[in-house]
């Protein structure tokens, strides 16, 4: 059973000082009583949800208010009854009718309220303060499941948690979590979505406090003896992880199916993505174990380069900050597209440096034809006929088939005669239209991608696929996501690799306009890894770890859940530097080696398709 608890402050009034200094004590809620919109501006402007006690203005982001108001509102979900000294069949008739979020209650009425809530029809919890260890240990066996904390550290909630196992405590923000995000970005002021948005993770649970972020120069949060981030109590992070599946919970069943050969079912998936604290370790441990069998001790590194030829690009996703149209107001650079010949000259660059494989990617020029991209393949090809070319996301594929008027099928056919070797799986994002439509709504959609990869696959063209995870996705999305790979390597075994690309957030422009979260917690880029081995399992061989988003020793660690993998020297990429990313632009194979070693594997140099080319002496 989940208990969730708030970290909140009462307050008559507020300044943006004094939001920020609640904020960075840990609060999340400030509830105010009598609140102007200078106090709802100012908590808002600090980081904090300010919920109204006593009654219900448009302006924040909930409300508590007293038995017997609660019918004059909706949504439900954004309302606290306080029961106060109401009667028991009143209260009841009010929860049935307006369906609060939770219902409040001094701690001597716990036991009695929770029959409400326990009640077929109701979703409410039981909502109580506690102001320490053993009277919320006592509301929670009374059928409390949401503990309202003023003035706790991290430290007593770590005490909490620990007094509370075997239920699983869970932050939330002023809402429940797990609400979904197309209802708060519909029903919500767009000033309180932006700050629930930077509180909560995918899951709507309130994130660590922990400054690190994908693409940010610090190191990963991650213990030294366990993979989960959750917590930041001193306990938490000095002790090990439970042994193997010991504190998996309610996911053991799943997990031991899956060490068995049994592989989860797109809802299992999903299921495991939910996965918080010691269920994350239980499931890294599963992924290291079948990384394992399947994969060995090697971890693999290919030389390459990437070759982004232009940032210029009619299209506008949400989270590009490489693309820079020739009309931007806000460059970082000036617009560029290299030519042909200035392709083949960083190609042929790149082989004398050992490069077996180069990348090209790009924005999308609104004047490109399929021409171009195959004059690419052709001039590179004609200078280096031994060199893997691996070009072209199927956004690529068939915005070129489109220009050129011929099948997707036809123009794959012509690149495959010019050399082209693979596919990169980006365009990708998140195989889910429902969030597509938010993220990149005039990219293609799910369907017309997987067309491009059956087509190509059935060319004989192999390709990676990506996860671009941390925005505003979710852990039911991942769960399509991965869905849409399966069905589509059951059919061709086309895929070679699978590479989870955590969200930088600091440039992308659906951050900087308060529309996504500040990219994945570390712990959802455990778990996004570690899923994806499980669910893969006996269909894509390969997990790779994506050392330009998580740094060389982020990505080392994930070498414990479930990769062996973690990509090419690259040369020069430039798109993630982009969004904001402070690691390098390049990683030389000594780097590679060392990091493997240091990690206890035995590295191996690989190609595009992952043939074996040499292996490091382990002296």
């Amino acid at each position: 059973m989940n208990i969730t608890f708030v970290r909140l402050r009462p307050a008559r009034a507020m300044t943006p000082a004094a939001a920020e200094s609640r904020r960075r004590e840990g609060t999340t809620v400030v509830e105010l009583a009598g609140a102007d919109g200078a106090a709802i501006t100012a908590s808002l402007g600090g980081g904090l949800l300010p919920v109204a006690i006593g009654h219900a203005g448009p302006e924040g982001a909930a409300w508590v208010l007293p038995a017997g108001t609660g019918v004059e509102h909706e949504p439900g979900w954004r309302i606290t009854i306080d029961a106060g000294t109401a009667s028991f069949e009143s209260i009841l008739d009010e929860v049935a009718r307006v369906q609060p979020a939770f219902l409040r209650c001094g701690r001597g009425r716990v036991s009695e309220l929770s029959r409400i809530t326990s009640l077929p029809g109701i979703e409410s919890v039981v909502s109580v303060f506690v102001d320490d260890i053993e009277s919320a240990v006592a509301a929670v066996a009374a059928g409390a499941g949401d503990l309202l904390l003023r003035d706790w550290d991290g430290e007593r909630i770590g005490d909490l948690r620990d007094a509370l196992f075997p239920h699983q405590l869970l932050e939330r923000s002023a809402f429940s979590p797990h609400r979904p995000i197309d209802e708060m970005r519909a029903q919500l002021p767009a000033s309180v979505f932006t700050v629930w948005l930077g509180q909560v993770d995918g899951g709507g649970v309130v994130r660590p406090r922990w400054e690190w972020a994908p693409g940010k120069a610090l190191p990963a949060p991650v213990p030294p003896a366990r993979l989960s981030a959750q917590w930041m109590d001193a306990a938490w992070v000095s002790e090990p992880a439970a042994p193997e599946l010991s504190k998996a919970g309610e996911l053991r069943p799943i997990l031991e199916r899956s060490l068995t050969g049994t592989s989860p079912t797109r809802n299992e998936v999903e299921a495991l993505f939910g996965a918080r604290g010691d269920q994350v370790d239980a499931v890294a441990y599963v992924a290291d174990e079948l990384r394992r069998f399947q994969v060995g001790d090697t971890v693999t590194y290919v030389i390459n380069r990437n070759i982004n030829y232009t940032n210029q690009c009619y299209f506008r996703c949400g989270f590009c900050a490489f693309s820079k149209g020739p009309r931007s107001l806000n460059l970082r650079e000036e617009p560029y597209l290299i030519p042909v010949e200035g392709i083949v000259g960083l190609a042929v660059e790149a082989a004398e440096r050992g490069a077996t494989e180069v990348t090209l990617q790009g924005g999308i020029h609104p004047q490109f034809t399929g021409d171009f991209y195959a004059e690419i393949v052709e001039s590179i090809k004609a200078r280096l006929p031994e060199m893997h070319i691996h070009g072209f996301t199927p956004l690529e594929i068939w915005q070129g088939a489109e220009t050129l008027g011929v099948s997707v099928r036809s123009f794959l056919e012509r690149l495959a005669a010019a050399g082209l070797g693979s596919l990169p799986g980006t365009a990708a994002e998140v195989l889910d239209d429902s969030v597509r439509r938010f993220l990149c709504p005039d990219k293609i959609r799910t369907a017309q991608w997987a067309e491009v990869m059956l087509t190509a696959h059935e060319l004989g063209l192999r390709a990676t696929a990506t996860l671009m995870f941390g925005h505003i996705d979710h852990p039911a999305a991942w769960a399509n996501h991965l869905e849409v790979i399966r069905q589509i390597q059951r059919q061709t075994g086309g895929f070679t690799e699978f590479v989870p690309l955590p969200f930088v957030h600091m440039g992308a422009p659906i951050f900087l306009r308060g529309l996504s979260r500040p990219g994945p917690t570390w712990d959802e880029v455990v778990l996004v890894h570690a899923v994806s081995r499980i669910a893969f399992a006996g269909l894509i061989p390969n997990i790779q770890a994506s050392w330009v988003k998580l740094g060389l020793d982020g990505g080392a660690r994930l070498l414990d859940a479930g990769c062996n993998d973690l990509g090419g020297t690259l040369m020069g990429e430039i798109i993630t530097r982009s969004a904001g990313a402070a690691h390098g632009q390049e990683v030389s194979p000594e780097e590679f080696v060392e990091t493997i070693k240091a990690a206890g594997r035995r590295p191996a140099r690989r190609s595009t398709t992952y043939q074996i080319l040499e292996e490091a002496d382990l002296d």
